[in-house]
């Protein structure tokens, strides 16, 4: 991936792989490969794949402050 890209794979999703992009201290998603044999991915869904990555890298904080 290129420089502050990073490409994850969900279980809810795991044919569609999603691409997030970090802004400043956080990452948020940039752009999702959907493919048919995965439903459709909501906006709910977006914002909990954020902060699931966020919160994995350490970066949740940053996020949530962000968020509000």
């Amino acid at each position: 991936m290129r420089r502050n890209n990073i490409r994850a794979f969900f279980d809810q999703f795991p044919d569609s792989p999603v691409i997030f992009r970090k802004i400043r201290d956080y990452y948020f998603v940039y752009t999702v490969h959907w493919t048919a044999a995965n439903a459709p991915i909501g906006i709910k869904e977006l914002e909990e794949m954020e902060q699931l990555l966020n919160r994995e890298l350490g970066t949740e904080l940053q996020y949530l402050y962000w968020k509000k």
